[in-house]
């Protein structure tokens, strides 16, 4: 039952954040719909973790090379994603208040994920790996 409750806070959540990035675009004061390219960098973020879960062995070792290249290329993933709504803010191809919604939206989107791993990634009664 745990596990239910864990996926409908998190679908409660990414909804949140999906919708703090459609207001950022579909505002009248708004009115582009260029931040939409952030939602690449959330399908593409989890990625590198997810290989990293099926090529590397689970011994506990303090520190496992493909697991910590995983984390590196998640984390240049996250902070683009953070990175391309300020760039296209500062080029005036958007504007700030639209930035700061999304900006939200991935604060929310990106935690999601992280709970998402921390509730479903280890190895107990239900794991991501059933699914």
């Amino acid at each position: 039952m745990a596990g239910i409750k864990a996926l409908v806070a998190l679908s409660f959540s990414g909804a949140i954040g999906l919708t703090f990035l459609l207001l950022g675009c579909g505002l009248q004061q708004y009115g582009v719909y260029w931040p939409l390219f952030v939602l690449i960098f959330y399908v593409l973020s989890p990625v590198p973790t997810f290989i990293s879960k099926r090529l590397s062995d689970d011994s506990d070792s303090a520190s496992n090379a493909c697991r910590e290249l995983a984390y590196f290329f998640t984390t240049g993933i996250v902070v683009s994603a953070f990175g391309l709504p300020l760039i296209m803010a500062r080029t005036d191809l958007i504007q700030w208040g639209a930035c700061g919604l999304v900006m939200a939206g991935n604060a929310v989107i990106f935690s999601t994920i992280l709970g998402f791993f921390l509730v479903f990634g280890s190895g107990d009664d239900f794991s991501w790996e059933q699914w």
